[in-house]
């Protein structure tokens, strides 16, 4: 039994720290201290709301419609930023002369340009989708080139010496390199892409877990707006052991790092 908790305490305290954190939430909410429902909630009436719409169908639909942007725009980052991130890393010149620009862009607050993709797309998936892949697609990027850059030179060498190409060198010895960067830029990655769909949903939608959470904002539906935040988190949270799983599994040697 001991054993067993040593082995899943780090799965317990993050259950078990949860938890808490909702008991404590509703009793201060119960009791403690005079609740306004136009401005807090409890979980007890979160729960209540979350229910009312999932039996509906709402959730589901709301899910289904921010889904395909995320996806899209997700699968983009993906794509255009390992290429980037190996050709910055592979291609010295190119990576002095876009490393300070894509510098530039992801400290910028990218947000901000939501109206601006909002009036160059249209409202809908193209628009929501941009935003996502210009939101992720920099820690892909950066991971990449900094994989790439890692590189032990005697491992080409070597493939060099036994009469290796460029392609070679690129499946044998980069890639197998690169990949635990590129998994590890995926955590991050996922927030800003969560972000990316909220944001671009506040702004100009009529359908979406972000426009849900905006319009029982403005209705001071404050239990189903908690619901949907707190919907949000759970597959941020999902996404996030996904990929820690998928690392552990794939380069045990990473775990801790």
């Amino acid at each position: 039994m001991n054993e067993w908790i040593y082995e899943h305490r780090r799965k317990l305290l993050g259950f078990g720290s949860v938890i808490l954190f909702f008991v404590i939430w509703e009793a201060i909410f119960s009791g403690l201290v005079k609740l306004n429902p136009l401005f807090m909630s409890k979980p007890s009436e979160i729960w209540v709301g979350f229910m009312y719409d999932l039996s509906s169908g709402k959730v589901l639909n709301e899910l289904i419609v921010s889904g395909k942007p995320f996806l899209f725009g997700f699968f983009a980052a993906v794509v255009v930023g390992i290429f980037v991130g190996t050709f910055m890393g592979w291609r010295e010149k190119v990576g002095y002369a876009l490393d300070p620009f894509m510098t530039a862009l992801y400290a910028s607050p990218l947000v901000a340009v939501a109206p601006l993709m909002i009036i160059m797309f249209g409202v809908g998936v193209p628009a929501k989708a941009f935003l996502i892949f210009i939101l992720s697609v920099f820690p892909f990027v950066f991971n990449t080139y900094a994989g790439v850059k890692s590189v032990d030179q005697v491992l080409i060498n070597v493939v060099r010496s036994m009469g290796g190409n460029e392609k070679d060198i690129y499946f044998k010895v980069i890639v197998p390199s690169v990949l635990p960067f590129i998994v590890a830029g995926a955590r991050y990655a996922i927030g800003r892409a969560l972000v990316g769909i909220l944001v671009g949903e506040f702004y100009a939608a009529s359908a979406g877990v972000g426009y849900m959470i905006a319009f029982y904002g403005d209705m001071y539906a404050i239990d189903r707006m908690f619901a949907y935040i707190l919907i949000m988190m759970v597959i941020a949270v999902a996404f996030t052991e996904g990929i820690r799983w998928a690392e552990r599994t794939a380069f045990p040697w990473r775990v801790g790092m």
